[in-house]
């Protein structure tokens, strides 16, 4: 074999694999429209995590229906993360655009632009660790969830696998373990302080009292009511 064939092998055989991966993802997300997701790749690699150090660490997740979460919870988090989910096609590149020049001006990353479809594609699909090629099979991943999914579906399953504290995910395990209720029974305050703390989770898990926090819930809960909620 020479190296030039063995070189159009190797690229056949890459693009049969890439094509097959996208496939697997395209073949979950299907399955995922009607059958909730009992765990996602960043709650896997977040146990790994946690059970180097204590092998017997579980997640606390429950699955709660859409139905029953607060909507204060939902218009809070659309407030926080993602104002204009209900419009765009996956993408805000108005958003992209503000928080790219927000991070140039401050010469660091202190913003992101990020939908709650890219979020859920992330946190479905991806480790957290930074690869050439991650952005770009996120947003293959977005387009499959937003061509596939209704609004509403993306959202709950965003609801119920996002982190919200170390080994914390989804809105009813976060409720309970801050608020002492349920997802159903969030008030705006609360609401508002949990969605303050999607960006920074295992951070303000331990830093209830955080400045930062609070004024953060301030202004979530004050742009709760001019959000639409699917």
């Amino acid at each position: 074999m020479t190296f030039k064939q063995f070189l159009w092998r190797s690229l056949i055989a890459l693009l049969v694999w890439v094509v097959l991966y996208q496939l697997w993802i395209f073949a979950h997300i299907c399955w995922w429209v009607n059958h909730d997701p009992s765990s996602s790749a960043f709650m896997e690699t977040r146990l790994e995590v946690m059970q180097e150090d204590n092998p017997d660490v579980v997640l606390k997740h429950q699955w709660v229906d859409y139905r029953r979460i607060s909507i204060n919870l939902k218009r809070a988090v659309i407030a926080s993360e993602d104002s204009k989910f209900i419009e765009h096609e996956g993408f805000d590149w108005d958003g992209m655009q503000k928080a790219f020049d927000k991070n140039m001006k401050k010469g660091k990353i202190v913003a992101g632009g990020s939908t709650i479809s890219q979020q859920l594609a992330k946190n479905l699909f991806l480790s957290s660790k930074r690869t050439p090629w991650r952005k770009g099979q996120e947003a293959i991943i977005t387009l499959m969830l937003e061509q596939v999914m209704t609004k509403q579906r993306i959202f709950e399953i965003y609801l119920n696998v996002i982190e919200w504290g170390n080994g914390l995910f989804g809105a009813d395990a976060a409720a309970r373990h801050y608020f002492q209720v349920s997802a159903s029974n969030l008030n705006a305050y609360q609401a508002a302080k949990l969605a303050a703390m999607i960006p920074n989770p295992r951070f303000y898990d331990k830093h209830q009292g955080a400045r930062g926090l609070a004024r953060k819930t301030d202004i979530i809960q004050a742009r709760m009511n001019q959000v639409t909620v699917p």
